[in-house]
Formats: C-alpha cells, sequence, structure tokens
C-alpha cells in the first residue's frame, strides 16, 4: 500500500493547492502506516525537484517529455497511466483544481475506475479510507468509501488541508521518461487564458478583516472598513454580502471566491458555511466574532469571542488606536 501525490505546476510554477494535497497525503499515510512519493509532470522540471527533495516522501518522480511541456489531457493521461503501472500506488491524490477536472475523469476511465472528486476531509475506519464530500451546497455531508481494485482516485478541495502542516524530511528523485506519440495527442495548446487584473489580491495580503451576513445591511460596513484600515488589513467578505452588491465580488473569500491564507483572518458575523471555510482555512491564525456560540465558524477558529458585533468591533477599534 502507498499513496501517490500527482502534483501540479504551470511553466515552472507550483500550484499552491499541491503542498496543500501534499500534507493531506503524509496525514493520511501516517493513520495507514503507508508511505507517500510525489510526481510532478513537464519539461524542464528539474529545478521543482529541489522544492520537494526537503519533504517527508518515499520518493520525487520527475515525469519529462517534449509533449508534457504544454498541458493537454491526452499526454497526461497516457504519462500517468503508465507511471501507476509501474509504481502501483493504493491511493492517488491530487489537487480539485480546473486542469485535474479536465483530465482526471479520462484517466480514471482509462483504468477502469472512478475518481472521488472535490474531497473535503478524510478519516479511517478498520483500516479503511472515508472520505468527505458536500452536497447541495455544503447543506450535507456524504462518506464515501472506496471498493474495487486500486488506485484509487481523489481530488481534495482548496482549503481543506493547510500546506503549513507538511513534514519536513528528505526524498529520492527519480526521472521517468513516458512513451508519448505525437498522434496520440489531439489537442494543440494555444495561448493561455488570462484574467483580467484584480484590483484587490487578497491572496497576497498578511492581515484581512472579513465580514459577513451578521453586518445586517450596507450602511454597517463602514464600521468594519474603519477596523481594516486601523489594522492595515484587507477588507473581504463571504458571498452574501458580494452578491447583495455590498462590497464588489473581488473581496468575496471561498469557493466561488479566491482563497487566501494571510497570517490573521478575523472572521465578523459569519456564520461559516463551508464555501467560505474552504477559502480561508489555510490561514494561520483565525479569529471569528459572533453572537452565536454554535456558529460553525468556531470549529476552525483559534480565536473566538462570543458577542454582537456592534459592541465588540468599536472597542477593537479603540484598542489598536490605542495600541499605536
Amino acid at each position: 500500500m502507498s499513496i501517490l501525490v500527482v502534483m501540479e505546476q504551470r511553466g515552472g510554477v507550483w500550484n499552491r493547492m499541491s503542498f496543500e494535497t501534499l500534507a493531506a497525503a503524509q496525514q493520511l499515510a501516517g493513520e495507514l502506516n503507508t508511505t507517500v512519493s510525489a510526481a510532478v509532470l513537464g519539461q524542464p522540471i528539474d529545478p521543482l525537484a529541489a522544492d520537494l527533495a526537503g519533504k517527508q516522501l518515499e520518493k520525487i518522480y520527475l515525469v519529462e517529455h517534449e509533449l508534457l511541456k504544454e498541458y493537454t489531457p491526452d499526454a497526461y493521461t497516457t504519462a500517468l497511466g503508465q507511471l501507476l503501472a509501474r509504481v502501483n500506488p493504493e491511493y492517488v491524490l491530487l489537487p480539485h483544481t480546473y486542469q485535474v477536472r479536465d483530465f482526471l475523469p479520462k484517466l480514471a476511465t482509462a483504468l477502469g475506475t472512478v475518481a472521488v472528486s472535490d474531497v473535503v476531509a478524510h478519516r479511517v475506519e478498520a483500516g479503511a479510507v472515508v472520505l468527505v464530500r458536500q452536497l447541495f451546497q455544503g447543506r450535507l455531508n456524504s462518506d464515501v468509501r472506496f471498493t474495487g481494485a486500486a488506485p484509487h482516485f481523489a481530488s481534495l478541495q482548496a482549503g481543506a488541508y493547510r500546506a503549513d502542516q507538511l513534514v519536513e524530511g528528505a526524498a529520492a528523485v527519480e526521472k521517468f521518461t513516458p512513451a508519448i506519440a505525437a498522434g496520440e495527442v489531439r489537442t494543440r495548446p494555444r495561448e493561455r487564458f488570462r484574467e483580467s487584473a484584480r484590483a484587490v489580491d487578497l491572496s497576497a495580503a498578511e492581515l484581512i478583516v472579513a465580514v459577513g451576513r451578521g453586518i445586517k445591511e450596507a450602511d454597517n460596513i463602514a464600521l468594519i472598513q474603519e477596523l481594516a484600515n486601523v489594522m492595515g488589513a484587507e477588507l473581504a467578505a463571504s458571498r452574501p454580502i458580494c452578491d447583495a452588491g455590498w462590497l464588489p465580488m473581488e473581496r468575496q473569500v471561498g469557493s466561488s471566491g479566491q482563497t487566501v491564507g494571510p497570517k490573521m483572518y478575523m472572521a465578523i458575523g459569519i456564520s461559516g458555511a463551508i464555501q467560505h471555510l474552504v477559502g480561508m482555512k489555510g490561514s494561520r491564525t483565525i479569529v471569528a466574532i459572533n453572537k452565536d456560540p454554535n456558529a460553525p465558524i468556531f470549529e476552525v477558529a483559534d480565536y473566538g469571542i462570543v458577542g454582537d458585533l456592534f459592541q465588540v468591533v468599536p472597542e477593537l477599534i479603540e484598542a489598536f488606536k490605542k495600541a499605536k
């Protein structure tokens, strides 16, 4: 039994979700008493090996081929199919990115198995892995168990695991050159789509103050903005605030917004629906202010204040002003 993590990179730049997936694999390996290896596809990818060599891994597979220089589903499926036949892992974990969503169903189908997508948590029961998925926009949790022959595929949702929990170590590097014929690749990469530049990049913020529907009305957001200003933080919001037009969509944090990992994330009047949690669970320190002591946000918070935000926030503003 072993675990293989398929890392994602483009142009020599890692997708940050890859390291969240690697942390999840290390956690699962500890629970199953097995090992973790990592694979990265592309060309050239030698410089990327150094980023993985300091992690606790059994092996790093550098899967290189000219036809892997630019992503195509055909080339990735062929290359990974050959690597899996050689490595023979029990579990294959991947980040739930747009790229993975493109090729993973094809890969699983080619191997006569299925893939469990958008996993938010896991547990081990009697030696068997149970994966947790969200249904009906997070209103229900679904437990999924693997049956049939390995390999078992799963893609993990952004923010479900924390990359800062990666265990350091050392890993051997092995190069693997798959056999890919040009005729197998039916698509041709074109110029990459580029989003218009965001006025606010919350992913780069070290301090974030986020507001939820507990603010009650748009005029009250000025109070939270004042707190963010005195803290030197960026203002963010949960989806209901942006849907209502009280703040621009670029300030939304969550599964349909930005994924952030600041040094501190202060959630004010946010209940903590899973769609929001996946966008901010990677924060180093989470502070929650909510008048409902049973709000889900307190389950992930490092510090919690149970109280009326309209009483708590003004006191925080004065405290920060005095501290300055």
